[in-house]
């Protein structure tokens, strides 16, 4: 029998007008320290967006997006960011923020597989919801 690890996460969001509030969430970021596990899965869905500000620049969007998995594996892409322990790399990507793109508060979970409670989380949570 697996054991269970305890893991924090948060939903990665995209605000494209700021000041209306108006959300999408299009990701998930996991940190499991016992696990020594820190990943992210993105999802973003144009098509959502554009509803919420069809004026939305979407590659620019997407680029920032596509960063936060960077920062997570460490990849040296993400700059001194990504040369941080990983629980400060969780830490800064979780930071509150007024931007396009903000992160949930923090939640935490039990798992014993953090790459198998990543994907059920972006599956309940970001993907639309299938019958």
């Amino acid at each position: 029998m697996l054991t269970r690890s305890s893991f924090d996460y948060a939903l990665v969001r995209v605000v494209p007008r700021v000041e209306r509030g108006e959300q999408i969430n299009v990701g998930v970021i996991l940190y499991c320290k016992t696990r020594d596990f820190l990943a992210a899965r993105i999802a973003l869905d144009p098509a959502r967006l554009a509803a919420l500000d069809a004026t939305a620049d979407i590659d620019e969007i997407e680029r920032a997006l596509a960063l936060i998995p960077l920062v997570c594996s460490g990849d040296p892409r993400s700059g001194p960011i990504g040369r941080l322990p990983q629980s400060e790399r969780f830490h800064w990507l979780v930071s509150p923020r007024s931007t396009v793109t903000q992160t949930s508060p923090v939640h935490s979970g039990l798992c014993e597989d953090p790459e198998s409670a990543l994907i059920k989380l972006i599956e309940k949570m970001v993907l639309p919801p299938t019958k």
